[in-house]
């Protein structure tokens, strides 16, 4: 039993420090720079292309279907959207796990230069030294994650297919997570490393909840993904305000014009999804008066 438990401990070390190689010290992990040479889809054309084919594409099969399937049911995807859910669950803690273990090498890695500009764990999470460059473990995750929005995007074409709806806010809001993912990289952004930790690991939980009603399984009695989006934008609102003092207070952080447009479209995506927030809270308000007095006339009845 004891030699048992040995080998089985022993086995679980193994695989625990196999994990951790291939998370933080592979060499592609070790020596990823952001360049054009090494790194697919980092130029300004790609981007721009890339979010235009995106909203047009879109758009295209949005009226296509209006036109040719004006008057029939949704087409079936069948475990399509259960597959894409999982998929993106997976990636999405994959993501987590990878950028925790690559940050906690590079504090261990660095600390001893921390001490001596009093920088903390917790600042350089919120704020990059100046001169920071794009390239090393963090910043290897911060591209897995930037490839991953263009994974995301296919929810569109499935609301689409199946609703035949086409939501502004969903075209603004995914085009808006595929630049910011590029500025981060671009820029070698502050406050990158949290935000993806905050991202992957709110989205792990969204897109599970969506393979699990995809399956067919009830789903919550609230607006589940709303809450959490909203929950995940006001953690990078009170992140974001950690960033400003600290750039102010520590001498400058790095990124900080890139910073100041993501925190733009960050307030606007959260005036966006706020909105929409009140006005299914008020939709579904009005449909619970509208049953609560049909069953006070059935009773009079």
């Amino acid at each position: 039993m004891t030699i048992f438990s040995d080998q089985l401990s022993a086995g679980g070390l193994s695989m625990i420090q196999s994990m951790r190689y291939y998370l933080s010290e592979h060499p592609s992990v070790v020596n990823f720079r952001w360049s054009h040479s090494q790194s697919w889809g980092n130029t300004w054309s790609f981007l721009f292309t890339s979010i235009a084919a995106y909203v047009i594409i879109s758009v295209f099969l949005h009226l296509l279907l209006h036109l040719l399937f004006r008057h029939r049911r949704p087409l079936p995807l069948g475990p399509i959207p259960a597959f894409h859910s999982l998929s993106m669950v997976v990636i999405s803690l994959t993501v987590f796990a990878g950028i925790l273990v690559s940050a906690a090498a590079e504090i261990r890695e660095t600390r001893w230069f921390w001490r001596r500009n009093k920088t903390t764990t917790f600042q350089w999470l919120l704020c990059f030294p100046l001169g920071t460059r794009p390239s090393g473990r963090v910043f290897f995750w911060s591209y897995i994650f930037y490839l991953s929005r263009f994974l995301h995007t296919l929810r569109t074409f499935f609301t689409i297919i199946r609703r035949r709806k086409l939501s502004f806010f969903q075209l603004f809001n995914h085009s808006i997570l595929i630049f910011m993912s590029f500025l981060w990289l671009e820029f070698s952004q502050s406050f990158q490393v949290l935000a993806i930790l905050l991202t992957t690991s709110l989205y792990s939980v969204v897109y599970g909840y969506r393979f699990w009603t995809a399956i067919g399984l009830p789903s919550a009695c609230f607006p589940f993904v709303v809450s959490c989006q909203i929950l995940l934008l006001g953690c990078n609102v009170v992140c974001h305000v950690g960033v400003l003092l600290l750039h102010f207070m520590k001498g400058g952080c790095n990124g900080i014009g890139a910073w100041v447009f993501n925190s733009v479209l960050n307030a606007a995506i959260l005036f966006l999804f706020l909105n929409f927030y009140v006005k299914v809270h008020l939709r579904n308000r009005k449909v619970k008066e509208t049953e609560n007095l049909h069953c006070v006339k059935n009773k009079d009845i």
